[in-house]
């Protein structure tokens, strides 16, 4: 025997060893195999993707609680034109997705509460054993939210038609009615619902910025059971700020200036703009600033001296972010971006800007802390300005938890059974081929490009302050942000100067990757597809970042099904130029569905639309054999251990290795 193979037999013998401590008998390990295979053969659990939430907590929260309609339609199959009518199905809904704002109202309306209690209590159980159906039974324990998790996991397997359980199955119903905790206990059996209806949630990419509560998602993504992240251009760009980017933080605060939306900023993750909103007023108390005004939304408003203030802080913290960009820029020649060098293209005399090529006036010349011979050099006041505030940023405990848990459970994509996931775009040329950059010493594209630049996110926010990894780490974040060749931004430019200093529209154009017109072409899918190694026959493309336009009748499904865009609008600043409110997309064991989110006004008598939201779902595939579990990632996983577990089996009845216990009952040995 070579030393190679004697090396892999000793490796194999101590794994083994490893494994019998936690089977240390020939019936645990059986045990175990026979309920891993069982598994093998259950309905593939529930996905559920989201992406571009934006902030928007309420919406975000809504469209879980009714998974997407994959509650409703459960609820029709189980009762719908039999058992209960459209009203009454639709209530029930509404009871199971918000049961707090809806209990209370049905209660009212019931003509008997008791009768009401039982009858709810019994269909609630009901749908919740086809929710469970999927989930072999410790999963299901695991699952079960307390309290009354004991009582609920015996109502959930009690067989209440037999003549024998009927009465045991009754009488726990009523003792949860008569101690007066059904209220209680209907909304656990709610939440339990909401649970387990869907296996995974994917979240691809953008939960940040535009709406007000960013923070409170990241919360509910923490709690939730399983769940995974791809990151966006708007994610990046905090995670940035996190680690001590100074343009990533600068980006961020302009951003939450420009909308006017401060709570996640302030609130949310007690970052304190006192250091900018002192230093604005020194440096542009005597200038209206009045392009800087931030935008008013139905979430933010604004009164005089408040909005003064704000636009001056804003003007401050853009003119900074400009100069840290230079900064940047200037010490990676490889990321190409000196047309975004434009502070020294300013004649301050002139009030004018030379942007390729061409003079344009400016719609603001007042910079007073611009030095036209260093025109890219932080004066003191700002350079201490932006050292408290990035420092706020790092110090914000909330924030680094958040920032952790991204990192833990995100990356720039992900292939997931047989899907690939990815919140932005490939980067390509016109000819359809993948696009170059230089990312440390490696030239790269395609799969190999996204994987650096994961790595380098993750060096940016783990590895040790001052070293040479964290800045490149840092420098490549921001690059994600606002890059021409990053996978997150997908365009050409972000003219962010232009659009606060130039009237010409002609030059706020962001010209998109190419990508973004190849994705169309079902032959670019495939391609794609194959660089991640995933099968272009089964396999499907999970996209969002740009909206999909349906008051233009564009589709969200793409390059004959094999990509579909998730982006619909769930942001209030979007919605006018999507006319939806966002799409969402469920993979069970069937195949693939597509909701269509409405906004709607919602009366407080109207069950079906209690949470101001009514969706459409649309089949968009089928699959011609019901997938299980053993299709899936999961099931891969789970035949790896049933070969290490076959091996301990064979080792202990081949005397390789000697079990801790006997299986006894073999021998007809009492105990």
């Amino acid at each position: 025997m070579d030393l190679d193979t004697t090396k892999m037999h000793t490796d194999s013998n101590r794994c083994l060893r490893h494994l019998a401590r936690l089977y240390p008998s020939i019936e645990a390990v059986s045990g175990e195999i026979i309920h891993l295979r069982a598994q093998l053969d259950l309905p593939k659990g529930t996905e559920h993707f989201i992406s571009d939430i934006h902030g928007e907590y309420e919406a975000f929260r809504s469209v879980l609680s009714h998974a997407s309609g994959s509650i409703r339609r459960k609820i029709d199959e189980l009762f719908g034109g039999r058992v209960l009518s459209e009203e009454e199905c639709s209530a029930l809904g509404a009871l199971i997705y918000a049961p707090e704002r809806n209990l209370p109202r049905m209660l009212r309306a019931a003509e008997e509460e008791t009768r009401w209690y039982r009858d709810t209590l019994h269909r609630m159980i009901e749908v919740l054993r086809v929710v469970s159906s999927k989930y072999h039974r410790p999963k299901v324990r695991r699952l079960l939210l307390e309290p009354f998790s004991d009582i609920v996991e015996e109502l959930l397997y009690e067989q209440e038609q037999l003549r024998d359980k009927a009465d045991y199955f009754n009488s726990l119903i009523d003792a949860v009615i008569e101690t007066g905790n059904a209220k209680p206990f209907i909304i656990v059996l709610a939440r339990t619902i909401q649970r387990l209806a869907i296996d995974h949630l994917h979240a691809v990419g953008d939960i940040y910025d535009r709406g007000p509560a960013a923070e409170r998602i990241v919360d509910h993504l923490i709690a939730y059971h399983s769940v995974d992240i791809q990151w966006g251009n708007h994610d990046i760009l905090w995670l940035g700020a996190a680690a001590g980017s100074e343009a990533c933080a600068a980006n961020v605060i302009r951003i939450c200036l420009r909308y006017g939306l401060m709570n996640t900023l302030e609130h949310g993750y007690a970052v304190s703009l006192l250091p900018l909103a002192s230093f604005a007023v020194s440096a542009y108390g005597d200038d209206p600033c009045r392009l800087f005004a931030p935008k008013e939304t139905e979430n933010a408003a604004h009164a005089g001296f408040e909005k003064q203030l704000l636009s001056r802080m804003h003007k401050a913290i853009t003119v900074i972010q400009f100069k840290l960009e230079a900064g940047i820029v200037d010490r990676r020649p490889e990321y190409h971006m000196e047309d975004r060098m434009l502070l020294d293209r300013i004649d301050l005399e002139a009030g004018t800007v030379r942007i390729d090529g061409q003079i344009y006036p400016l719609r603001d010349g007042r910079f007073p802390t611009l030095d036209p011979e260093h025109p890219f050099d932080l004066t003191p006041e700002e350079a201490e300005v932006i050292e408290k505030l990035t420092a706020a940023f790092r110090h914000s405990t909330r924030l680094q938890t958040h920032a952790r848990f991204l990192f833990a459970k995100g990356a720039i994509y992900r292939v997931h059974n047989g899907n690939l996931l990815y919140h932005g775009c490939i980067p390509m040329d016109e000819e359809g081929v993948f696009q170059e950059l230089s990312v440390g010493d490696d030239t790269v594209s395609g799969k190999a490009l996204m994987d650096a630049f994961t790595r380098r996110c993750r060096d940016g926010y783990f590895k040790p302050e001052g070293s040479l990894e964290k800045l490149d780490g840092l420098d490549a974040m921001w690059y994600l942000w606002c890059g021409s060749r990053s996978p997150l931004f997908g365009k050409e430019k972000m003219a962010t100067f232009e659009r606060y200093f130039v009237a010409d529209p002609s030059t706020h154009a962001e010209e998109r990757n190419i990508y973004y017109t190849l994705r169309d072409s079902e032959k670019v899918a495939r391609k794609i597809l194959g660089e991640f190694g995933v099968d272009p026959e089964r396999g499907h493309i999970i996209n969002g970042h740009v909206p999909v336009k349906v008051k233009r009748n564009e589709s969200p499904v793409k390059a004959g099904g094999k990509l579909i865009v998730i982006d619909g609008g769930f942001a209030e600043a979007y919605q006018n130029t999507t006319g939806i409110a966002g799409f969402t997309l469920v993979s069970n064991s069937y195949g693939l569905l597509l909701s269509t989110h409405h906004r709607v006004e919602s009366g407080p008598s109207d069950p079906v639309r209690a949470l101001g939201v009514h969706y459409t779902t649309e089949i968009i595939e089928t699959n011609t054999a019901r997938r299980r579990i053993r299709d899936t990632d999961e099931g891969q996983t789970i035949l790896r251990r049933i070969d290490e577990l076959t091996a301990l089996l064979d080792a202990y009845r081949n005397g390789t290795i000697e079990p801790e216990t006997e299986l006894s009952s073999y021998y007809g040995t009492d105990h």
